[in-house]
């Protein structure tokens, strides 16, 4: 296995490991302490997987979202409900996917209790030109931050809202009072510690985070345009160019992204997104 670093910031792409063969766990580790390594992202390109392959992979980050983990679920793979389809390709009349799908900065269901941990993004199909992503290391963010701000957050609590995007993100989806009330809103630590390396980022994101609990709402807003301005800058960003057969996995804990929906008219684009569970976001302190 081999690895080569993407940006300063954020990513590493990871060379000789092919996915469609049982991974080992040694291997698997190797790939994990890699990710880890590098706040959240890896790219790992050419790999011809199945459905059932790339299911079986993204197993070993835990346990997957399948019906009961999406809000919503028309876009769920209709034999293997743990894929989620991102595309704006349409057969006989049927999307084959949610088109536009993150096309605004978040991290994956933070709206939830237990907010998603890894997302394994696999491209099927891509369009001759567009369609990138971008990824931005909330890790960098926190670390830009003077002492006397961090001391000034770290007690604080943010609530995530699945509603907060029905205006933005999900703009151009019908939102059910139904699909609402299945995703209440959840309250997180603005500074969270990395489960697994005991890092801290600034866990808010302009798509979910709808305000700061127990500040007036003006000084909620002036505080979250900040950190929100702050956890997007370019010096913390990756931009990914997407290949046929790109597998990319990022950390939902430690990254925010943003899929640019520039290709529309100009060819399909057919994404297999596998989800996995995570843990209760841990504070600073914890």
């Amino acid at each position: 296995m081999q690895t080569k670093r993407l940006c300063p910031a954020i990513g590493t792409e990871i060379v000789g490991v092919d996915l469609s063969n049982p991974v080992s766990d040694e291997t698997f580790e190797q790939v994990r302490k890699v990710w880890h390594e590098s706040n959240g992202l890896v790219v790992i390109r050419d790999q011809k997987l199945t459905e059932e392959q790339q299911i079986a992979f993204s197993r070993k980050f835990g346990k997957l979202h399948t019906l009961q983990g999406h809000t919503v679920t028309k876009y769920l793979h209709p034999d293997h409900p743990e894929i989620y389809r991102v595309s704006n390709k349409v057969v006989d009349g049927k999307p084959q996917g949610r088109k536009g799908a993150g096309t605004y900065w978040h991290s994956d269901q933070s709206y939830e209790a237990t907010p998603a941990h890894a997302s394994v993004l696999y491209a099927k199909e891509i369009p001759p030109v567009g369609g990138d992503t971008i990824f931005a290391s909330t890790q960098r963010a926190y670390e830009a931050l003077s002492d006397t701000f961090k001391a000034f957050l770290l007690p604080l609590k943010a609530v995530h809202s699945f509603a907060n995007a029905s205006g933005g993100g999900f703009r151009n989806e019908v939102v059910t009072k139904e699909q609402l009330d299945a995703a209440p809103p959840s309250v997180h630590p603005i500074i969270r510690k990395h489960a697994e390396t005991g890092k801290l980022g600034v866990f808010v994101n302009p798509g979910f985070t709808a305000y700061i609990d127990g500040l007036d709402p003006a000084e909620s807003r002036a505080v979250l345009g900040y950190l929100f301005e702050l956890v997007t800058k370019p010096d913390y960003q990756y931009r990914h160019r997407w290949s046929h057969n790109d597998m990319v996995i990022w950390d939902n804990r430690c990254t925010l992204h943003y899929a640019v929906m520039d290709y529309d008219g100009k060819g399909d684009r057919l994404m297999h997104r596998c989800t996995v569970i995570g843990e209760t976001p841990l504070p600073a302190t914890a």
